[in-house]
C-alpha cells in the first residue's frame, strides 16, 4: 500500500497578493510560484477526500488549471488560499458524486497529529485508547468504512479540521457557511464515527 501523504502544516503567513496581481495579468511565472506555495495542501485535501493518490493528483492539477483560467476575474474578496480551496473542494465534491462507491482513506497517524492539539477529538484516535495498538489494522479499515457513511458535508469538515488542521473560521470561509455550522457538523460527524466504531474503542 502506498504511504500516506504527510500532514502539511498551514502555510506561513505570506502575502500572495503581489503574485496574484501579476498572475491575473497572465504572468505564468507568478502563478507557478503560487502553485509551489500551496500545491502540497491542495493535494493533501484532495487525497484525504478521495482516498486515491492518482485521483488526488488529477484533481489538484485540475483545480490549479481552473484557477489559472478564472484568475482574471478573481476580485480578492477572499484570500487566494481560501479561493483555491473552494475550487478544490468543489472539484472533489463533483468527483465523489460521480464515484459514490469510492472509499475515502483517512490516516490514523494524521488524525493523531491533530488530536494532540484538540482534546475534543473522538476517543478512537487517542493514544490512550485501550486495545488501540493491537487493533490498529481493523480500526483503520473500519474508520475508512465509517467515513464513507458520513454525508459529503460532514466528511468535508472532518477532513479539513482533523486531518488538514484548519480552524473553524477557515473552513467556514471555504464552505461559505458560518463557524457555528462547522462546529455543529464536526460534532455530529465525530459522534457518528464514535458510535459506528464503539465496539473497537471501548
Amino acid at each position: 500500500m502506498a504511504s500516506q501523504p504527510p500532514l502539511t502544516p498551514a502555510p506561513d503567513e505570506v502575502d500572495d497578493r503581489p503574485l496574484v496581481e501579476r498572475a491575473r495579468k497572465r504572468d505564468q511565472a507568478a502563478f507557478e510560484e503560487l502553485v509551489c506555495r500551496h500545491q502540497a495542501r491542495i493535494y493533501g485535501l484532495c487525497y484525504h477526500l478521495t482516498g486515491n493518490h492518482e485521483d488526488a493528483n488529477d484533481l489538484a492539477q485540475d483545480s490549479f488549471i481552473k484557477a489559472w483560467k478564472a484568475l482574471p476575474g478573481f476580485r480578492g474578496d477572499a484570500s487566494f488560499v481560501t479561493w483555491i480551496y473552494r475550487i478544490a473542494t468543489n472539484n472533489c465534491l463533483t468527483h465523489l458524486k460521480q464515484r459514490r462507491n469510492s472509499l475515502p482513506h483517512i490516516s490514523l497517524n494524521d488524525l493523531d497529529a491533530n488530536a494532540e492539539n484538540d482534546p475534543t477529538l473522538v476517543e478512537l484516535v487517542s493514544h490512550h485508547t485501550p486495545r488501540r495498538d493491537s487493533h490498529l489494522s481493523e480500526l483503520q479499515k473500519r474508520l475508512n468504512e465509517a467515513m464513507l457513511k458520513l454525508s459529503e458535508e460532514h466528511r468535508m469538515v472532518v477532513t479539513m479540521h482533523d486531518v488538514q488542521g484548519m480552524s473553524h473560521v477557515e473552513i467556514a470561509e471555504v464552505l461559505g457557511c458560518n463557524p457555528g455550522t462547522v462546529r455543529s457538523r464536526l460534532f455530529y460527524a465525530r459522534q457518528q464515527l464514535q458510535a459506528w466504531l464503539s465496539d473497537l474503542i471501548k
